[in-house]
This record gives C-alpha cells, structure tokens and sequence, in this order.
C-alpha cells in the first residue's frame, strides 16, 4: 500500500499560495479543489485498506478518486480559453468564451454523472445495483474522454496554426497584440512573457496529455468490473490514476495559469508576425 506523504500534499498547498498571490480565484474552485480532493481520497484509501470491512472508508475513497480530477479537467479547459484570447483568438476554431461555457458544461455533466454512480456503487451490498452503479461512473468517464478528446484536437489544432501563422480569420486591429510581435520588438518584457506562454501551452498539453491517459485506465477500470483485475492492481492504480493527476498538480505549480496570465507585456504591433515558438 503507497502510504500518503507530506510530498504529495504540497501541490495544493502551493497552489492556494499561488492563487492567491496571482489573485486568480478560479483555481480555488478548480485546481485548489481537486488537490485537496486528491488528499481526502488517498487518506480515505489508507484508512480502506487498515479496515477493509469499513464501508464509510471504502465510499469515501472511490467517490473522492474518482471525481477529484474533474475541476482539474476544467482548470485546463479555462487556461486554454484565457490562453488563446492572449496569443490570438483568430487560429481558434471557437471563442475563448466559448471555450469556458462548452468544456465546462461538459465537465459538470461528467462530474454529476460520476457522481451519481458512484454513491449508488460504493452505498449498496446488492451485485445488480453495484453493477449499476458501476455502469454509471463508466458512463461518465467516457464521457470526460469524449470531451477531452475534443478538447485535445482544438488545442493541438490551435498551437499547430499559431506556430505557422495560419488563422481562421484575417486579423483585425482590435485584435490580441499577442500574435502580431516585430522581430525587432521581441526584447523585455514582450519576449519574457512570449517565452512564459510557450511553457504554459506546452504545460497545458502535457496537463492534458496526463489526465486522457488516467481517463483511459478509468474506463478500462470500470468497464473489467468490481471484481476484475485491473481494479485489484495496486499499482496500475497508482501510476495510472495517482501518479497522472499528482504530475498534472505539480506541472500547473511549475508553469502556473495564475502568474502567467496575469499581467500582459507591453504590445507593440508591427507588420511581421513572430510564431509562438521561435519566440
């Protein structure tokens, strides 16, 4: 059994510090959250395994593990949304608002249903039901998958136009200054903050790369059933669930939406546009 530690604590804890210095109060609700979600899942999973016969210990800790990463799920879709506003709205399929209201609905939708599913799984003795319930959660797990799957697609789609500077629209003068950076105005703080949303989008596709693959266990997970021996693998559990979410927490520590997104450089628009990766 991987006994919780003080190392796989910090991540939230820093995370509210951050938050607060960045004052960006949505990754309370978000990433905040599911930290602390994260916690009170593998505490309640410890307690499970010291008293297997514990029913309050075992609700505890499926409800917990499998909903926490969901608000993680939306932090990502939010960060993306504010990400593209900055660097140029036009390579994007859809708005940045759009983006919030679509993916985020999604992620509710997937949350309530696993939820649903599991109190009915992990509160019954009854096989039919468990099953059902069961069936539930898989229902949404799948779910999430299909919308970040999506949600995949128009990111890579995104960063793949931004680089080579093929937008959906022609540009307009209202526009992000962002996408529009003279070579010769790329000094200061304009190619600081270039080089602080490079290593936030790649922080977001390795994010993201992070939780498909524990979406993917998930459903492989519930779909072999209770008694089945994906679910009985220790350690496919916690590389595969544990150690996905706690390298999604630690990488949004390291490349934080908060701080990175707070202040804008100083635009300068000029004729020639600068790819996001050769900034």
């Amino acid at each position: 059994m991987c006994r919780l530690s003080s190392t796989d604590i910090a991540p939230p804890a820093v995370h509210i510090l951050q938050s607060f210095r960045s004052r960006a109060w949505w990754l309370l609700p978000t990433v905040v959250l599911a930290g602390f979600g994260e916690v009170l899942g593998w505490i309640a999973r410890e307690w499970s395994h010291d008293q297997p016969l514990n029913d309050n210990a075992f609700l505890m800790q499926t409800v917990a593990l499998i909903l926490s990463p969901t608000p993680l799920v939306g932090a990502l879709f939010i960060t993306f949304g504010r990400m593209s506003a900055r660097l140029g709205q036009r390579y994007s399929r859809l708005s940045p608002r759009l983006y919030s209201r679509v993916f985020l609905t999604c992620d509710i939708v997937a949350l309530f249903i696993q939820a649903a599913g599991g109190g009915i799984a992990a509160s019954t003795d009854n096989v039919k039901t468990s099953r059902m319930g069961s069936n539930i959660m898989l229902a949404g797990i799948v779910f999430q998958l299909v919308s970040l799957t999506v949600f995949s697609t128009l990111l890579v789609e995104y960063l793949v136009r931004r680089h080579q500077d093929r937008p959906f629209t022609r540009p307009t003068v209202d526009e992000t200054e962002y996408a529009r950076v003279s070579v010769d105005s790329l000094k200061g703080p304009s190619l600081r903050h270039q080089r602080s949303m490079l290593r936030l989008a790649i922080a977001l596709c390795i994010g993201t790369m992070f939780l498909y693959i524990r979406a993917i266990y998930r459903t492989v997970e519930l779909a072999d059933g209770w008694t089945g021996k994906v679910i009985q693998t220790q350690s496919l559990f916690i590389v595969f669930d544990g150690v996905m979410v706690f390298s999604t927490m630690l990488i949004l520590n390291i490349c934080h939406p908060g701080l990175i997104l707070r202040t804008p450089p100083e635009p300068q628009m000029q004729e020639e546009t600068v790819p996001m990766y050769q900034a």
